[in-house]
């Protein structure tokens, strides 16, 4: 059973680290991570040495460690203070300095998955720097990753600069051999919808026999899916990296207690409404499962072993 996840941002991380247990052999299972983020640590890291960006690729490099704990969380050590250290993560130094040891971004990631016992690989979906570009319905131009996660407004345009940056050949190779290829969750415009841009990596999802699942998120993202429903979600995949990509979404059944979603409304979060008819009309096939998470004061999230089993049920199916 070959799983390969494709994504960014905390979402990732999330699904993987209860694949993890759900999946025998490390070789099956496969992230491909974005690396358009120009936010936080990796941003200053990116900008300062010319680096791709790490942060992404460290979350799920310790979602897939073998143990999470010292060595897990030394990588996510954040420092709180120190000039030209405050806001750095350990793991982003660590990452940055083998990159810059070995001359070779993939090495070093190759490196941390040793020393950390990492059950699965974590692949880049491309080694070029890439950038986010994107308007809005409004004209206005929205540049980095950053800016298109803040914009508040609906995209009408989503690209990535040089557009024809070379997918990362293991990358293509791990999604055309997969038994299931995995999106989501997380954010729509700055996660899951970078990767697609990629011509590689979309051809590759095109090609492969294995079927895609979307997994829908719980709730809108503030400044990035503001009232987006369920189905405008699988549009805007559509709309920007080609119909039928998608082949399955994965819903949460159950509902968050009112109260709970009524705190996150103070934020500006909602409930992704979900219109299943509508989402019949683009063929894709629904599949609903209990996926929140249980007793747990004020998220609302997915969980990760309720998610894992969802998706390698799914994978299971399709063998």
């Amino acid at each position: 059973m070959k799983i390969t996840a494709l994504g960014g941002g905390s979402g990732l991380a999330v699904l993987l680290r209860g694949l993890k247990q759900e999946v025998s052999r490390s070789e099956q299972l496969t992230a491909v991570v974005t690396v358009s983020d120009d936010g936080g640590s990796s941003g200053r890291l990116r900008r300062e040495l010319g680096v791709l960006p790490p942060g992404d690729i460290r979350n799920c490099i310790v979602a897939l460690a073998d143990d999470e704990d010292l060595l897990a969380r030394l990588f996510q050590y954040r420092f709180p203070n120190g000039k030209g250290l405050s806001g750095h993560s350990f793991g982003n130094l660590f990452l940055t300095a083998l990159t810059g040891v070995t001359g070779d971004f993939y090495q070093a990631i190759l490196t941390a998955e040793q020393i950390l016992s990492v059950r699965g690989r974590i692949l880049p979906a491309t080694l070029q720097d890439v950038r986010l570009r994107a308007a809005g319905r409004s004209g206005r131009v929205y540049e980095g990753e950053s800016a298109v996660g803040t914009s508040g407004e609906r995209l009408a345009h989503l690209r990535i600069e040089p557009p024809a940056a070379p997918a990362f050949p293991p990358a293509v190779r791990a999604i055309e051999d997969a038994d299931l290829v995995v999106l989501g969750p997380g954010s729509l415009y700055t996660s899951v919808i970078p990767n697609l841009l990629i011509p590689g990596i979309r051809a590759a999802i095109e090609r492969s026999c294995a079927p895609t699942v979307l997994v829908m998120n719980l709730m809108s993202q503030p400044g990035e899916t503001d009232g987006m429903t369920a189905v405008e979600h699988l549009e805007a995949i559509e709309e920007l990296a080609g119909r039928g990509l998608v082949d399955v979404v994965l819903l949460s059944e159950d509902n968050p207690p009112d109260p709970l979603l009524a705190r996150y409304a103070e934020s500006g979060s909602a409930r992704i409404e979900i219109d299943r008819d509508a989402l019949r009309r683009h063929e894709v096939e629904l599949v609903d499962c209990d996926l929140l998470v249980d007793g747990e004061e004020g998220l609302v999230r997915h969980d990760s072993q309720k998610l894992a089993r969802a998706i390698t049920a799914l994978a299971r199916r399709t063998r």
